[in-house]
């Protein structure tokens, strides 16, 4: 501990393709959506988060709302560091100082992410005061974050469904044994729901009501215990472009959303298929942990369990449970030193 230590601030980031959650102080701070709204004339930001996401679908064309990440990655380096940058200056802490303190950060990333990737991000965070940045893979900081004794001779199995990447991996002794990384999320999700609705009904919704079908009346299966209730969605009639408004159930959605959840259990299947086989019995004996936003989805978890025999269980908290995890290392830094790339 040195003298300067005092100023060093440490945050915990799951910069995440939908959403970015930031932890200070053991308190999760920042949960807003990754978007910015960008006025065009001069590249300035307007807005970030939340109130750039308001601003989705319904701007002039000198405003541009941008999602800074793609696939669980950077695309746009410029917009992501003004975004990651905002949302750091908005703790609420680190309002009151008179100077930006350095930072110590642990950063989540997809599993899948290559090495100039992972570079995009370590300089995003280096450039708004990072001193030292750590990075974590996501579903290792997933399984922290579900509670899972990553330390363990004992394996585990991880589906972390995210926005734009679905995570999977079996984890034992503090390492990833086998993993898989495909690009169906929440994000596929939403443009399954916009594609249906323009193919069945010739009604053109945007990405925010699409999101919201999503999670009012979105279902994995045909049948449910207990059923959401139709949901009546607007948009605009492609045949005559009026406004119009349609009533839709779960049963359509779950049509919708189908070829995308085949695919999603074809990887789950062939993570499971290249597992070494002792960590295939303790998965067997433990079962599958489900985390990130898209594994509330209704009725997910049955049919995962049907196609795998597996018990399948949620994490209680599987938006948070990745920063969870991230936070949890970062007040534990020693500890968990292997499962860090530095």
């Amino acid at each position: 501990m040195g003298f300067f230590d005092f100023l060093t601030e440490e945050i915990a980031i799951d910069l995440g393709t939908a959403n970015t959650l930031i932890i200070h102080n053991d308190k999760v701070v920042v949960d807003s959506p990754s978007i910015v709204a960008i006025d065009r004339r001069n590249d300035k930001i307007i807005a970030v988060g939340q109130e750039a996401n308001q601003m989705q679908g319904k701007t002039h064309e000198n405003i541009k709302t941008i999602r800074p990440l793609k696939d669980g990655v950077i695309a746009d380096f410029n917009a992501s560091e003004q975004m990651i940058s905002l949302f750091i200056k908005n703790i609420p802490s680190l309002k009151k100082r008179f100077f930006t303190p350095s930072l110590r950060m642990v950063i989540c990333i997809p599993s899948g992410i290559t090495e100039v990737e992972m570079r995009a991000v370590r300089e995003s965070a280096e450039r708004v005061n990072g001193k030292e940045v750590y990075l974590i893979h996501e579903p290792m900081a997933a399984a922290i974050g579900i509670g899972v004794d990553i330390m363990q001779p004992k394996g585990n199995m991880i589906v972390d469904i995210g926005g734009g990447t679905t995570e999977i991996a079996v984890i034992a002794l503090s390492g990833i044994v086998c993993d898989k990384s495909v690009k169906i999320a929440g994000d596929v999700f939403t443009n399954d729901i916009i594609y249906y609705m323009r193919t069945q009904h010739n009604l053109y919704i945007g990405e925010r009501t699409a999101e919201r079908v999503k999670i009012s009346i979105g279902s994995a299966t045909e049948e449910l215990e207990n059923p959401p209730e139709d949901m009546s969605v607007q948009g605009r009639d492609l045949l005559t472009g009026k406004p119009k408004e349609i009533l839709i159930s779960y049963r359509e959605i779950h049509k919708a959303l189908d070829k995308s959840i085949i695919r999603i259990e074809d990887s789950v299947m062939e993570t499971l298929a290249q597992t070494p086989p002792e960590l295939a019995a303790d998965i067997y004996n433990t079962g599958v942990y489900l985390a990130g936003g898209g594994s509330m989805l209704r009725g997910l978890d049955k049919r995962l369990s049907q196609k795998t025999e597996l018990p399948i269980f949620i994490a209680e908290d599987p938006l948070r449970a990745v920063v969870r995890g991230t936070g949890t290392v970062l007040k534990n830094i020693e500890r968990y030193k292997s499962v860090l790339i530095k």
